[in-house]
């Protein structure tokens, strides 16, 4: 049996290995919108929603038979079918929608209450008890994102803004419920069988998505369709879903505050996109609401990831 020192060692590696890679996820999903904006020059949103979780899950049955992952249980599957309505479907052609109608960096300050969102669903899902000071955190941060969306939308939200607020809600469930099943069976196997088995439902309308798009595409456009299906749609959970494992979804879920800085950076320095400095100053309250809040969250005793 491992002494009490061992297992203080084993879980202080485990914190600092899930943080590294929650970061390496966090890295790879900050390009998402960007990507997203350039592809949306030539592709139908709910083409490039859609069609990069059916390119992905070519590689992701790969994977699964080179590792000869074993069929997931009834139970499993079950948590499968809500992880792929949030993070195969429902983040992405919401985000992709959304996309059409407003720029990356005013996407990326929408996005920003996604780490807050998550924590929520946490709660609900792993039965965390979080403070009556980080829901204030989370209302707080909620209406700074609905501020913006009405500064920069005339006074009123745009449907841009609608469409990625609802990418908000089901990526967060996809995120924490991903989370959760990792730690059962593996944060790779998690994205690879969630793809795997949405493919067959997805595969029918692609075809006909598919059809309808103009060939051939350009350059970049192919690149970052390629980028949006096999990192972000694929190898950033390998990183994302096993730091939430090895970590715990509440903490590492604190390295999504880099996501708005890095998406709103990478639109700037190479889409050419000028993120007014107001986008920089609600950034950057999201950013302070959702630290209190993760802060707050894991000073709670009951709040404590299991």
């Amino acid at each position: 049996m491992r002494t009490e020192a061992g297992v203080a060692r084993g879980a202080v590696s485990d914190a600092t290995l899930g943080m590294l890679l929650g970061l390496i996820g966090v890295i790879a999903f900050s390009l998402t919108l960007p990507l997203t904006r350039v592809a949306l020059r030539e592709l139908d949103p709910w083409f490039i929603g859609l069609g990069r979780a059916v390119v992905a899950a070519l590689p992701a049955a790969l994977w699964l038979a080179a590792t000869r992952s074993p069929w997931p249980c009834r139970a499993q599957l079950a948590s499968l079918a809500r992880v792929s309505l949030g993070v195969v479907v429902g983040f992405p052609v919401c985000s992709s929608i959304g996309m059409q109608t407003v720029p990356a960096s005013h996407g990326a300050v929408v996005i920003g209450i996604l780490p807050l969102a998550t924590a929520l669903f946490a709660a609900w899902l792993g039965g965390e008890r979080l403070s009556r000071a980080f829901w204030w955190c989370a209302v707080a941060g909620s209406a700074i994102v609905i501020a913006f969306a009405l500064t920069q939308g005339a006074g009123g939200l745009a449907v841009g803004d609608a469409w990625l607020l609802a990418a908000v809600v089901l990526g967060a469930f996809g995120y924490a419920e991903g989370g959760r099943l990792a730690r059962e069976i593996g944060g790779a196997q998690v994205i690879c069988w969630a793809l795997v088995c949405s493919a067959p439902v997805l595969l029918a309308p692609v075809a006909w998505l598919a059809w309808q798009q103009p060939w051939p595409w350009s350059a970049p456009v192919a690149a970052s369709f390629a980028y949006l299906a096999f990192v972000s749609q694929w190898l950033g959970f390998f990183a994302w879903y096993r730091g939430l494992a090895l970590g715990g979804v509440a903490r590492v879920g604190q390295v999504q505050l880099l996501q708005v800085f890095l998406t709103i950076g990478f639109a700037t320095l190479f889409f050419g996109e000028v993120a007014p400095e107001t986008t920089w100053l609600f950034a950057a309250a999201v950013a302070v609401t959702v630290f209190a809040g993760r802060v707050l969250a894991q000073r709670n005793p009951g709040g404590a990831m299991r």
